[in-house]
């Protein structure tokens, strides 16, 4: 036996702290990129969450041996590139699609992109750094400022520059339902609060500022609200709506289209022959009523629907008598000023071939479709084959004959939490229509269905999401996936469509106004902790 493994365990994660804290140099900045690293393995599609018991505390022992603000700064910011330079690697998948196009936009998606959100990660560390240095987050409310630090820059991330909140920690549990319904009172900010104040507390053990005593029962409040969470959780869920809505059949159409195929111009009549054909095959279940509603994904049909009614009359042969085909498909209008603009839009057409609602997407993608550094970058947006997309109004709820109240989202506007439905015309569902196809076999699209299934824990509302290559499903208001069609998968979907609960969610009513608080608080007891001693 060693010395070390005599050693009580605060002891022996005194010596770590203490070897971290004394690393300069680049040694200092490695560890926190391949700390940064690790943290993406605790999100989808890795799922290991119990990783994060390891990187904040070492995050923390890190910022230990910093006297500057300058490495304050640099720490979080080299933890911030690790984590979403692997986190986010997929991005560059897209450019392939075309590379010999898009070649000089390769080193933007896979470094310059870490390179900035790494900024917040630097904010982060800098203002723990700023508030410790003045005596704040003494003990047990070190990693307390530590967790309010984190999540306040995460929620500027998500907003500033229209912002990108990808890979925030607490869709680490989507596949714990029972803790995920937290995101129902405080949605993914709060959540992501309550994880990483969690993940932290280690770093309390050999705190000169704490006992091992207090540090211990810390630890044990802490796996103690995950419990509570987790019960109250698993209480809702227990009394889960599971009552189908009467009279509606859903058929979710996954073509699987290859990206770069999906707009050739030699290809484009049989990718839209593909949609008409899956949408026509007989059930799966010959016993089962015929579907009345059928979804096609984001630009399934590569013509302007509503100037060519020999594409309409072949959507209306297989549209369900008295139903519904809604799809995705590029829009196009003159403005009052005579700019022809473009959209990225959805349509639903009748069994008369007629279209009876429209929605153009209204938070576009930076670079993907639209160019916001036009005047420094004089070339067009990649998703629209060298052309840019305008915004549409939005969130718009639809009020369709013979469905529940529809909010659409296409593609990346599921990602913004409490920005996905309009709150005066509140939804009975929520409906994603995307193209995962842009980024191949990757973790992008497993991270992007599990942030969907977020957004309707958070919103209390039963989801659609089709795509054009996957991943295609039903998750109820409570993040369960009833049904999926996998990565690559071609084929369809036919589904009945679960109710939506009464009433709205903590969450619905009051947004991120709950996480500020239960925010501010934590600022309050790390400030309180400077008094306290």
């Amino acid at each position: 036996m060693t010395v070390t493994e005599t050693l009580p365990v605060p002891a022996r994660l005194g010596r770590v702290s203490a070897r971290l804290a004394a690393l300069t140099g680049w040694r200092r900045l490695a560890a926190a990129a391949a700390l940064g690293g690790l943290a993406t393995f605790a999100l989808p599609p890795a799922d290991a969450l119990p990783l994060l018991l390891i990187v904040f505390p070492g995050l923390i022992w890190l910022l230990d041996g910093i006297e500057t603000r300058k490495g304050a700064f640099a720490v979080g910011w080299f933890f911030g590139f690790g984590h979403h330079l692997l986190g986010l690697y997929w991005i560059s998948a897209a450019l392939f699609t075309d590379i010999e196009r898009f070649w000089w936009a390769l080193p933007l998606s896979a470094v310059g992109l870490p390179i900035l959100l790494a900024m917040f990660t630097g904010g982060a560390t800098l203002t723990f750094h700023l508030m410790r240095r003045r005596g704040f987050g003494s003990g047990l409310a070190r990693p307390v400022l530590f967790a309010a630090c984190w999540c306040l820059w995460e929620w500027l991330r998500g907003h500033v520059f229209t912002g990108f909140p990808w890979n925030l920690i607490g869709y680490g549990w989507v596949g714990v339902l029972p803790v995920l319904q937290t995101a129902s009172l405080v949605g993914i900010y709060g959540l992501t609060l309550v994880t990483v104040l969690v993940a932290a507390l280690p770093a309390a053990l050999p705190d000169p500022g704490t006992t091992p005593r207090r540090a211990w029962a810390g630890i044990a409040a802490g796996m103690a609200l995950l419990a509570v969470l987790g019960g109250w959780g698993a209480w809702r869920l227990a009394g889960a709506v599971d009552e189908p809505v009467p009279g509606l059949r859903l058929r979710l159409v996954q073509a699987a289209i290859d990206q770069r195929l999906k707009w050739a111009p030699n290809e484009r009549v049989q990718n839209f022959q593909s949609h008409l054909a899956l949408s026509a095959a007989p059930p799966a279940d010959p016993s089962a009523p015929p579907p009345n509603l059928i979804i096609w994904p984001e630009t399934a049909v590569p013509f302007f629907v509503e100037d060519d009614a020999r594409v309409r009359q072949a959507m209306a042969s297989v549209t369900p008598p008295g139903g519904l085909l809604i799809t995705g498909a590029p829009r196009t209008n003159v403005g009052a000023d005579g700019e022809r603009r473009y959209y990225n839009g959805m349509v639903a057409v009748d069994g008369s071939g007629a279209v009876v609602a429209d929605y153009d997407k209204f938070h576009l993608v930076p670079f993907g479709e639209y160019m916001p550094l036009r005047r420094w970058l004089p070339v067009g947006a990649i998703a629209g084959n060298g052309a840019e997309f305008s915004a549409g109004p939005g969130p718009r709820t639809l009020h369709l004959a013979g469905l529940p109240p529809v909010s659409l989202l296409i593609c990346y506007e599921s990602i913004f939490p409490g920005a996905v439905v309009d709150g005066t015309d509140r939804p009975k569902w929520l409906l994603n229509l995307t193209n995962d196809a842009w980024y191949g076999r990757t973790a992008g699209p497993h991270q992007h269905f599990a942030i969907n299934q977020v957004r309707a824990v958070e919103e209390g509302l039963p989801l659609v999401r089709v795509a054009n290559t996957g991943i295609s499903g039903l998750v109820d208001a409570y993040g369960r996936v009833r049904q999926l069609l996998g990565l690559g998968e071609r084929g369809f979907i036919d589904t009945t469509f679960p109710k939506a609960p009464d009433g709205a969610t903590a969450y619905a009513r009051m947004g991120d106004w709950i996480f500020g608080i239960v925010l501010l608080g934590c600022f309050l007891m790390a400030l309180a902790s400077r008094y306290h001693r």
